[in-house]
């Protein structure tokens, strides 16, 4: 059965959620709300990569993850941590997390790729190309789905350089990061090049702005409720296409999205 990542992010400026979580309590029970609506995964992040973001130190984003982390793991829960900082990922896995989660694939911190060796967790690579204040400067793709697995199998092979096994690793190809509008589309519809890599895959669509952007043309205002629909929506056709996982804002709508899909493949 596909899992359902669920996202905590226990951030100021997180694009769609920034600031509801901040508080630890507030973030612990945000969690268990997710889990209790379906999530197999908690993926807890304490620095937001929105396009534009700025950086905040280590040490501020392990004061956001550790304590949720610790929580929700002693609970018997599968915790990830979201974040590309080797130091974080080091304190994450200590504290209970299961899985190193890292949209640049290594690339954000030289240490990461050796700390996440050394921890034993699995290690979501992510697909990127530089940090959001100036992603979308190197958005320039001629078959964006065929470039990103060909990026992420150079990662592949840093990554069991660095001693993970083959077994540990999950490909995200980095939907929103470096890539606008109709090149995420591209990444989609040719998710059997990430496939064919050989790994578990893991799809983020939740709540991004390639969504909104889809459904303007309609006229609508495009608020939170029709993002997580279309994340749904996009979910469900993931998962047809062979995905692992999907992480997403909205739980309980992409629980119910691959239900109705379950249903009818019967």
């Amino acid at each position: 059965m596909t899992g359902i990542w669920g996202i905590v992010n226990i951030t100021t400026d997180s694009f769609s959620d920034g600031g509801r979580y901040i508080d630890t309590e507030r973030a612990i029970a945000h969690g268990l709300e997710l889990r209790e609506a379906g999530a197999t995964v908690l993926d807890i992040g304490g620095e937001s990569t929105r396009p534009g973001s700025e950086r905040i130190a280590p040490e501020v984003e392990q004061q956001r993850v550790v304590p949720v982390i610790q929580e929700l793991a002693s609970r018997g829960i599968p915790v990830s941590v979201d974040t590309f900082n080797a130091s974080t990922a080091a304190a994450a896995v200590q504290a209970g997390a299961r899985i190193v989660n890292d949209v640049s694939g290594g690339l954000a911190d030289p240490e990461m790729l050796a700390a996440v060796a050394e921890s034993g967790a699995d290690y979501a690579l992510g697909h990127w190309r530089g940090h959001s204040d100036d992603m979308y400067a190197r958005a320039e793709y001629r078959r964006a789905s065929r470039e990103v697995a060909g990026e992420l199998r150079e990662r592949i092979g840093e990554a069991a350089a660095a001693g993970i096994a083959p077994s540990r690793i999950i490909l995200d190809p980095g939907i929103g990061f470096a890539k606008a509008g109709a090149q995420n589309w591209d990444v989609l519809r040719g998710l059997a090049d990430i496939s064919a890599l050989g790994h578990r895959v893991l799809i983020g669509t939740s709540r991004k702005r390639f969504l909104a952007e889809t459904l303007e043309p309609q006229g609508d205002p495009v608020d939170e409720a029709r993002r997580d629909l279309a994340t749904a929506v996009t979910s469900a056709l993931a998962v047809r296409h062979g995905v692992w996982a999907v992480r997403v804002h909205n739980v309980a709508a992409t629980r119910d999205a691959l239900s109705i899909a379950r249903a009818w493949e019967g």
